[in-house]
């Protein structure tokens, strides 16, 4: 189902490939919290756990966009569609778990070796690692475009799992299958990177005709899943892009339509493939995000606030209620 030539770059990057279209990759913060050097700022504000978590997508290289700042080869995209023996949700979990497994075997340390101890990872964390407990669907391609999506989440639910999926919000009949099946993930994130139609298409540049029109209706969708599901508006910020001063209106217009439990105000990486198409000096420092931040909330509701920030990951969170950031256990 993956060409050759894509393998092998996917491999070139750390990726691990699972059945024949999902992938995992190690997330840096899951290597640094095993190192006891820090964590993500996931971690930080929800208290999901950076060294249980697995980064991983059911649709590696299949997305309708092609967005500016991803760090997928986006130039290589399959298609919007999954062709041919599509895996089951059991199938791809396992699989994930399996080669995230192998992918952390260099944090490993032979205890019947008499070696001198090169890992410097945390022996009780690296023991916990062998089984991830969140699942971040959301490394690379549109999770949606895995017809099963739904199953896959329940899932991870019937396991003791939780799960955050990201979704570029072009297909809001799934949203509804989700919500109608109750399959709804942990945490359900639409990433918004353009404040309007114009800035959209340029950034986006969608196979989908009425992308903006879809991204919209999945907010609205969005607005009604409030009280089923922890749900996040995720904004990628470039500079003098997609957060001029005239965005900060058009963005808290979409905010309010989607009125979501959480903003992520996150400035893009060029890192991977997007630093062929956004150069260093686009990336927004914290400072940057912060003041965007501020210029949003003057047009919000006096109920959001900056509940938090990671500076190192150059991310605010805006929110209602500091109290809610946390994940519960009835919650999972």
């Amino acid at each position: 189902m993956i060409p050759e030539k894509v393998k092998k770059i996917l491999k070139k990057q750390h990726y691990a490939l699972v059945g024949n279209h999902s992938a995992v990759q190690v997330c840096r913060w899951t290597k640094k919290s095993l190192r006891n050097e820090g964590v993500c700022y996931k971690e930080k504000f929800y208290g999901i756990k950076s060294h249980l978590c697995c980064q991983m997508t059911p649709a590696v290289m299949w997305c309708p966009n092609r967005c500016l700042h991803c760090w997928r080869a986006v130039e290589m995209t399959i298609g919007d569609e999954l062709k041919g023996k599509v895996d089951s949700p059991k199938e791809i979990i396992d699989g994930c778990i399996e080669a995230q497994r192998r992918l952390l075997q260099g944090f490993n340390i032979d205890e019947k070796s008499k070696k001198k101890q090169l890992s410097r990872a945390n022996r009780e964390k690296f023991a916990e690692a062998q089984e991830p407990m969140q699942f971040a669907i959301s490394l690379s391609g549109e999770p949606m475009v895995y017809e099963n999506i739904g199953g896959l989440i329940e899932e991870l639910r019937k396991r003791g799992k939780t799960s955050f999926l990201v979704t570029n919000g072009l297909y809001p009949e799934k949203l509804e299958e989700l919500e109608k099946k109750k399959q709804l993930p942990t945490q359900l994130y639409i990433s918004v990177n353009a404040p309007n139609k114009e800035r959209y298409e340029k950034i986006h540049r969608s196979s989908k005709k009425d992308a903006w029109e879809l991204l919209n209706k999945s907010l609205e969708i969005m607005a009604k899943l409030r009280n089923k599901t922890r749900t996040v508006f995720r904004m990628n910020l470039i500079l003098n892009v997609n957060m001029n001063e005239e965005h900060a209106e058009q963005y808290a217009g979409l905010i309010k339509k989607a009125n979501p439990m959480f903003v992520e105000v996150k400035g893009v990486m060029s890192v991977g493939y997007a630093r062929e198409r956004i150069p260093y000096n686009k990336m927004p420092y914290h400072k940057d995000i912060v003041e965007f931040s501020k210029k949003m909330l003057n047009f919000l509701p006096p109920k959001y606030n900056i509940l938090d920030e990671k500076i190192e990951s150059r991310v605010v969170l805006l929110g209602k209620d500091k109290g809610e950031m946390k994940i519960k256990e009835t919650q999972k």
